[in-house]
C-alpha cells in the first residue's frame, strides 16, 4: 500500500485532494481507469459538442462532494469513523464501474437483462479479492446492508453525491446553465436525524432549485430528441450486427466486442461464465466507434446505412407526441423506407423506432427529501415547499418518440 498523495485540478470543483492508501489505489486501478475511455453522457455530444467528459471525471467529482459531505456532517456532531469515511468514499468512486460503452446501450443489445449496478457489484467483488477484503465496508454500504443507512443515501438516494455531481458537471460541459445547482450549499445544509438524511429548513430553496434543474436537464439534455434518435441508431446497429453474427456472417470487431456479438449472453450466462466479465471490462467507447467505421462499408445495406449515419451524423428524424403512434403511420413509413433503401419490409424494423419514455423528477416513495426545522419537526419537501407544485414533479410524464430513417 502506498502513502502517495495526489491533487487533481477539476474544472468544475477546483482542486481535489486524493489521500494515499486505499482510495488512491482504487483510482489507479485499471477498472476505474477504464472509465476514462467512456463518455459520461453517451451520445449527447451530437447535440451539445462540449459534452465530452468521462465517467472517470464524474467519479472523481462525486468523490470530492462526498468528502465535503462527510466534513460538514461531522461538524454537526454526527459520528462518522475514518473506516466509514473510507468505505463510503470507496463506494462512490466505484458506483459507476459497471457501465459499458455509451451508458445503457449494451444493456439493451449485447448484455440484456444485466443492469450496470449488478455489474458494478461483480467488479467490486473482483477488486475486493485483489485487495484482501479492503472493500468489504464499501460493498456493504453500496448494497444498503450497513447499519448506518444514511451512508447508503449519500451514495444512492434523492440527494446523493452522484446526482449532485452529474447535474453540476453535465450543466457545465453542455453549457446549459439552467441545469446548474448549488451543490455546495445543499451539502452544507445536510444533517442526520434518526439515521436518515435531512436538509435544514434554510436550504429549502436550494432543494427547489435542484428539483427544477433536474427536470430541465432530463427533458432538455438527457432525453433531447436528437440524442434519443442517435442512441436508437446505435442500438439498432448493434442489434443488426448481432443478427448477422448469429447467421455466421463475418464482422470486424475487437476481440471483446466479437465475444458478445457471436455468443448469446443471458443473465445466467453472464453471472456464471467468467469470460463474460473478462470481456466486458475490455469494452469501451473505442470498440464501438472502430467497429462502426468498418461496418459503414459492409455489404449488408442495413448495417452499413446505420453505421454511416452514426459516423456522418445523418440522424433519424424524430417526432414527439403525447399519444401513441398510429399503425397507419407506421405502415406508411415501412413502405417508404423499404422503397427508398431497396430492402425487405422485414428489415425496416431497424429504421423505425416507436419507443415511449416515462419520467418523474421526484418520487417520495423511493427516498423522500425531508426538511428539518429548528424545533426538530420534519416535513417532506412536498409539504414544506410553498413555491413548487411538488405533485407535478412527482407526476410521471410520458412522451412517445417516433424515430425513423430520412429519405435517402
Amino acid at each position: 500500500m502506498t502513502n502517495e498523495r495526489k491533487i487533481v485540478n477539476d474544472p468544475v470543483f477546483g482542486f481535489i485532494n486524493i489521500p494515499g492508501g486505499l482510495l488512491y489505489n482504487i483510482i489507479r486501478h485499471p477498472l476505474l481507469q477504464r472509465l476514462t475511455r467512456i463518455k459520461q453522457m453517451g451520445l449527447s455530444s451530437v447535440v451539445y459538442p462540449g459534452a465530452q467528459h468521462t465517467r472517470f471525471q464524474h467519479s472523481l467529482g462525486a468523490f470530492y462532494l462526498m468528502s465535503e459531505a462527510i466534513t460538514h456532517l461531522r461538524t454537526k456532531g454526527n459520528e462518522i469513523t475514518q473506516e466509514e469515511s473510507d468505505g463510503v468514499l470507496a463506494a462512490i468512486l466505484l458506483h459507476d464501474i459497471g457501465h459499458g460503452p455509451f451508458s445503457h446501450v449494451l444493456e439493451d443489445t449485447l448484455v440484456k437483462g444485466v443492469p450496470h449496478e449488478e455489474i458494478s457489484l461483480l467488479l467490486m467483488d473482483m477488486m475486493n479479492k485483489e485487495m484482501n477484503g479492503q472493500l468489504n465496508l464499501a460493498i456493504s454500504i453500496f448494497k444498503d446492508e450497513y447499519h448506518k443507512k444514511f451512508l447508503h443515501q449519500l451514495v444512492s438516494g434523492q440527494l446523493d453525491m452522484d446526482r449532485l455531481d452529474y447535474l453540476c458537471r453535465d450543466s457545465f460541459y453542455t453549457g446549459v446553465i439552467e441545469g446548474n445547482i448549488g451543490s455546495a450549499r445543499i451539502i452544507k445544509m445536510l444533517d442526520i436525524k434518526d439515521d436518515h438524511l435531512v436538509v435544514e429548513s434554510k436550504g429549502i430553496y436550494s432543494i427547489e432549485n435542484f428539483l427544477t434543474a433536474r427536470r430541465l436537464m432530463y427533458w432538455q439534455v438527457y432525453l433531447h430528441k436528437t440524442s434519443v434518435a442517435y442512441e436508437r441508431m446505435l442500438i439498432n446497429s448493434l442489434l443488426r450486427a448481432k443478427e448477422l453474427a448469429g447467421k455466421g456472417i463475418e464482422l470486424f470487431a475487437s476481440p471483446a466486442l466479437q465475444f458478445f456479438l457471436y455468443n448469446s449472453i443471458d443473465p445466467s450466462e453472464f453471472y456464471n461464465n467468467p469470460a463474460c466479465l473478462e470481456n466486458f471490462i475490455q469494452l469501451d467507447d473505442n470498440d464501438i466507434w472502430t467497429a462502426l467505421k468498418v461496418w459503414s462499408t459492409h455489404s449488408d445495406i442495413v448495417l452499413s446505412t446505420l453505421s454511416r449515419g452514426l459516423i456522418n451524423r445523418n440522424i433519424f428524424k424524430v417526432e414527439i407526441s403525447t399519444d401513441p403512434i398510429s399503425e397507419e403511420r407506421k405502415e406508411k413509413l415501412v413502405e417508404d423506407i423499404s422503397h427508398s433503401l431497396h430492402i425487405d419490409k422485414e428489415d425496416t424494423v431497424y429504421f423505425i423506432s416507436t419507443s415511449s419514455i416515462e419520467k418523474n423528477m421526484y418520487d417520495p416513495a423511493d427516498d423522500s427529501i425531508d426538511i428539518i426545522y429548528k424545533d426538530g419537526n420534519i416535513k417532506n419537501i412536498a409539504e414544506a415547499s410553498d413555491m413548487l407544485n411538488i405533485s407535478l414533479l412527482s407526476k410521471k410524464v410520458k412522451k412517445y418518440y417516433l424515430c425513423y430513417q430520412r429519405p435517402v
